[in-house]
This record gives structure tokens, sequence and C-alpha cells, in this order.
């Protein structure tokens, strides 16, 4: 084969090699396949989901035994997520009753590398007393990561009667070894009304602060023990007193966290 035909078929080769590259990469750039058997370049339209107890716990208090859970679920991509938050507690002895703190159904949007803004509808319900209340309201906040690794949650309430109010909650672990960590929580609340049913004042309601102390069994599998401490302030606190109860609480945890 003379040297001059062997490079024309050399250059015909490269010529299909070439457009066969660009051919498949305009096909994925404008979101189509080349072919039907080729597996697409990224896969990013996967969907995925997660339900959270962060707490699920007993706490044995000053005045009251309760048991307390804290949980979510959530289910979506990277960018657009359905979330379903709940939050209560239970009276196991010194009273009676109950209170579904929170139990809201929200989208979110990840609007930041670390950050998704959501937004939806909340209902709040007491129960287990003669005297039960409920109320549905409109909720939105932003979740995240703030900088050195705080987990915060931060939203911004507003009821079907029109009260307001804006709450802040913070975490962040300590990981002593691979197994042991360390959790510091903390949460308070801003009324802009009162809403003396649920017994919240105007103004700063309290704050709540605790530290668990959890040993992974397995990622998913973490029982925990410690404690938490509670003060109400302003007009919450008024409403407490009146109520015949101490405004300062304080107990000792046990519970387990877990996720599937």
């Amino acid at each position: 084969m003379r040297k001059a035909e062997r490079t024309h078929i050399l250059q015909s080769a490269l010529t299909i090699t070439a457009l066969t590259v660009a051919g498949a990469s305009q096909a994925a750039g404008t979101g189509h396949q080349a072919d039907p058997d080729w597996p697409l370049p990224v896969h990013d339209d996967t969907r995925f989901g997660q339900i959270l107890f962060d707490r699920f716990e007993f706490q044995a208090g000053d005045e009251e035994d309760l048991f307390v859970w804290e949980a979510q679920a959530w289910y979506g991509g990277d960018t657009n997520r359905i979330w379903l938050d709940t939050e209560g507690e239970d009276i196991v002895s010194g009273g009676e009753g109950g209170e579904v703190e929170k139990l809201d159904l929200l989208y979110g949007r990840h609007v930041g590398r670390f950050w998704d803004l959501r937004a939806g509808v909340g209902y709040q319900t007491s129960y287990g007393t003669d005297d039960d209340h409920d109320r549905a309201s409109l909720v939105v906040g932003m979740l995240g990561l703030a900088p050195y690794w705080f987990e915060i949650d931060t939203h911004l309430r507003v009821s079907e009667d029109g009260d307001t109010a804006a709450a802040l909650e913070g975490e962040y672990d300590w990981r002593l070894t691979q197994r042991w960590i360390l959790q510091a929580r903390g949460e308070t609340e801003y009324a802009f009304d009162s809403a003396e049913e649920f017994g919240v004042g105007e103004g700063v309601t309290g704050l709540s602060l605790g530290l668990r102390l959890r040993y992974e069994i397995s990622r998913k599998f973490a029982p925990y023990v410690g404690v938490t401490w509670s003060d109400r302030y302003g007009d919450t606190a008024d409403l407490v007193e009146a109520a015949g109860r101490e405004t300062q609480e304080s107990a000792v945890v046990g519970g387990v966290r877990w996720w599937f």
C-alpha cells in the first residue's frame, strides 16, 4: 500500500471518530442520548429519601416525666425536596396529656452550598386535657450548615389567628472518637403576639439547652444519655407561673437516635 493511500485512510478514520465524539457530546449536552442503549453521562435526576429520629427519648424531670420526640422525613433530589417535620411531648407521669408542638409539611429548595429554603404549612395541637387547643399556620425558614459545622434550623410561623413567632434551633457535634459523639443543642423563640391558650406570651419566650452523649453502634443507630435545662422569660414566664408551674425545668434524658 502506498504511503499516500495509508495517509488518506488514516485521515478518514480520524474524521469519522471526531464526528462520532462530537455527535455524542452534542446529544448529551441537549439531554438526548445518541443511542438508546447508551447510559446518561450524569445521573442527576435520581430521587432519594430519609427518615431521621434526632430525638426519641425519655426525660425524668423535676416535676414531670416526659416522652419526647423530634423527627423529620424528606424525599427528593439535590435541588427540590418535600419535608415532613414533627416534634412533641407526652406526659408520662406528674401530669396528663401532651402536645404536638409542630407537624409541618414543607417544600424545600436548595439555594446555597449548605442551605435549603423551606416553606409550607404547619399544625400544632394539645391533647389529653379538658382545654385542648389546635391551630394551623404558614411556615417559612432556612435549614442548613453554618460555618464551623453548626446545624441551624430557623423559621417564621404565622398562625391562622395571625399570631407570629420566629424560632431558632442549633446543634453542634463533637466527635470524641469514631463512635462517641457529644451533641450540644440550643433553642429559643420570639413571639410577636401572645397566644395564651398555648402558654405563649409576647417577646422572648425562653431558652432550652441540652447535652447528649451518644454511642453509634452503627451510623444508623445510636443510643444516648444526657441532660436538659430550660427557662421561660417575660410574659411567657408569667403565664407559666399563673398555671402553678415553675419557669425553670431540668431533666435527665435517655433515648436513641436512628435513621433509615
